[in-house]
């Protein structure tokens, strides 16, 4: 991209963009992985001149999933590294807000390097919003067999870091692009596509203009109630091929309705098993407040959608004037609108439940865990991530309870 910005032009891509003395526009991102393959990818790739080549960071051995490998041998020596390049980046922007941090929960650097990353972000930038994009494990399809101990522990080490982690998982996407898109064997491009369209519209409002415009501090003071609670639901609609696109009248009430079906969720969880605490719905393209409002009365009297008592209005608008592009050569219909939705939900802890009782078979029997003490951690902190996790699926046991404590004292 090499295009000067003129008086009156509008500059807001300047947020992800920084401008070279060539006047390129280099992205403000740091990619790294503890081992080449991945980042060479994009070191060759189509892409490969609009990235700073400092900017792409590798190690040389991998963390063979594992956590204590990605976290304290293989992973600390290359954080000081990493964290140079972001004290660099950082010290280019005029108005820091915050770190959005994309990684799995299964994988060595996903999990080891990535809550090691967080840890040292909360001690050098306490007061910036940290946001996560994780990939969580599916609860059928799994990459790796000491997944649950690598998701167990990433969660407790970051619980306290992170400020907002927006959960999606493989299966829930895969099922996505089969049913709506009708790509028979969706391949992690497919996938990612996906995943790419939600932090697009999250995004959005830092990039163009609209009508409510949502930046990063807002998400949290909207969509986390209590501190530990930051695990919201994700879902977007409509996902739909161009072929089904072309005899469907996607009004700005269809999306909204879509948005709340859990064929649509990006985790493997039901929405109306659990409650919701607070919903965010960031909207894209041709919408108007008139026909927002319509929608959200018409999903606030469906018995579906239940709200916990406490939270009376339950719901954070974003509108954005810029309609979602797609990926040259992608499975997406080019769309006039769109609807990002985060929600947080009680209904989280049944995934949070499904990883516990995976984590509890493999741990009594104390399977696989001589790799990570054999990397210098110790079996105490097994039992204390996993404690940590007990006490999370407690606290949305709590938020859920309060509301018939509630009717009681009244």
């Amino acid at each position: 991209m090499n295009v000067g910005v003129t008086e009156g032009q509008d500059d807001s891509f300047t947020t992800f963009f920084n401008e070279s003395v060539a006047g390129k526009y280099v992205p403000r991102s740091i990619f790294v992985d503890l081992e080449p393959t991945v980042v060479d990818e994009a070191r060759t790739g189509v892409y490969r001149d609009l990235y700073h080549p400092e900017q792409m960071i590798c190690g040389k051995e991998d963390a063979a999933n594992n956590y204590a490998r990605g976290h304290y041998t293989v992973g600390k020596e290359i954080i000081d590294l990493v964290m140079d390049r972001i004290r660099r980046l950082a010290d280019q922007c005029s108005g820091l807000q915050g770190f959005l941090l994309t990684h799995s929960f299964g994988g060595g650097t996903g999990s080891g390097f990535s809550s090691l990353l967080i840890e040292r972000l909360a001690i050098d930038y306490g007061k910036k919003s940290k946001l996560e994009f994780c990939v969580y494990p599916a609860p059928r399809v799994s990459t790796a067999v000491v997944e649950p101990y690598n998701a167990v522990l990433t969660t407790h080490s970051t619980l306290e870091h992170a400020d907002c982690s927006f959960m999606m998982d493989n299966e829930a996407i895969y099922d996505l692009c089969r049913k709506n898109l009708d790509v028979e064997r969706p391949t992690y491009t497919n996938l990612n596509r996906l995943i790419s369209q939600v932090v697009s519209s999250i995004t959005a409002s830092l990039r163009f203009d609209g009508a409510l415009n949502v930046d990063l501090t807002e998400f949290q003071t909207n969509l986390v109630p209590y501190p530990r609670i930051h695990y919201p639901l994700v879902s977007y609609s409509p996902i739909i091929s161009a072929e089904k696109a072309y005899h469907e009248q996607l009004t700005t009430t269809e999306i909204t309705n879509r948005c709340f079906e859990p064929t649509n969720q990006m985790v493997k969880c039901d929405p109306r098993h659990g409650q919701y605490m607070a919903c965010c719905l960031l909207y894209r393209g041709d919408v108007v407040p008139k026909d927002v409002n319509a929608a959200i009365c018409a999903i606030k009297s469906k018995r579906t959608v239940q709200f916990v008592e406490w939270c009376p209005t339950g719901f954070k608008v974003g509108i954005n004037y810029q309609p979602p592009t797609t990926v040259p050569g992608g499975d997406q219909a080019k769309l006039l609108r769109a609807l990002c939705m985060l929600s947080n939900s009680t209904a989280i802890s049944e995934a949070w439940a499904r990883l516990d009782h995976k984590f509890d078979l493999m741990f009594t029997k104390r399977a696989f865990v001589h790799w990570y003490v054999g990397e210098g951690m110790e079996e105490g902190e097994f039992i204390e991530a996993r404690e940590d996790l007990a006490a999370l699926e407690k606290d949305y046991e709590e938020v859920e309870a309060t509301a018939s404590d509630y009717d009681d004292e009244y």
